[in-house]
């Protein structure tokens, strides 16, 4: 966002999308000069659902006591446009409740908490604070200054004495966004992976010089890749679990 200078359009195709009408939908993209991608019907979609594990992940850190300065300079180490934190802020953190309110009273007894959910009771009940909107986020947004990292976010958040390199907080950050990206191509919400890279780039910033979510596990190599997805699981739990699709799937 905004929308004039997004330069994805995702294209949702439900069950009953007609040949006719997807080939109206590409047409448009082409007359608003935008790039098209076309995703199935899912929760999320393909370039949300991915995009908001960029921001979980840094709320984990943030959680785990990741100096906040550190998270987001990680982030864009990453090669990410900006920090998670300042993104989720952009977003509004509110919005972000309603959002997982929703999927909760959807799923009922499959919805899985996560990071997202702890940090957004701490910043939106206890703390007040709801995001850029409000000029109270993770970040200050004072009247003619530039914005600046919550001093007192240390207070709800303690950081611990021993901080993490930030190169292994970059390795969390882009294998998070892969995975899940293999994950939409399991479950059938993207099917082909040209789609996936050119949504991850253009749809919410991937580095471009990864040449995407399946491109960085093609520069890494798949073998190399899952090993790196052993260890993070390991320490930080099974959303860094490799799929099956992901074992079996064949890269040049």
């Amino acid at each position: 966002s905004p929308v004039d200078r997004m330069p994805l359009l995702e294209i949702i195709r439900a069950k009953t999308t007609s040949d006719a009408c997807l080939a109206s939908a590409m047409d448009l993209a082409k007359r608003l000069r935008k790039t098209p991608i076309v995703v199935n019907d899912s929760r999320g979609f393909y370039t949300s659902r991915v995009f908001s594990t960029y921001v979980n992940e840094g709320l984990s850190m943030l959680l785990e006591g990741v100096d906040p300065a550190l998270i987001e300079n990680a982030g864009r180490l990453a090669g990410m446009p900006v920090g998670p934190l300042v993104l989720a802020d952009e977003v509004s953190l509110d919005l972000m409740w309603h959002v997982r309110e929703q999927a909760r009273a959807d799923l009922g007894a499959g919805y899985r908490p996560n990071a997202t959910d702890a940090a957004l009771h701490i910043m939106i009940d206890q703390a007040g604070r709801h995001g850029k909107k409000t000029r109270r986020g993770f970040y200050d947004y004072p009247e003619g200054a530039k914005k600046r990292l919550w001093p007192e976010l240390t207070k709800w958040f303690p950081v611990c004495a021993n901080q993490p390199e930030a190169a292994g907080l970059v390795v969390r950050f882009r294998y998070v966004q892969a995975l899940e990206t293999i994950r939409c191509m399991e479950e059938g919400v993207v099917r082909d992976r040209r789609d996936a890279d050119v949504g991850s780039v253009l749809g919410w910033g991937f580095c471009p010089a990864l040449g995407g979510t399946i491109g960085y596990i093609e520069t890494v190599g798949k073998d190399r890749f899952i090993q790196e997805c052993e260890r993070l699981e390991k320490a930080h739990g099974e959303r860094f679990s490799a799929p099956q699709r992901l074992r079996s799937m064949a890269f040049s």
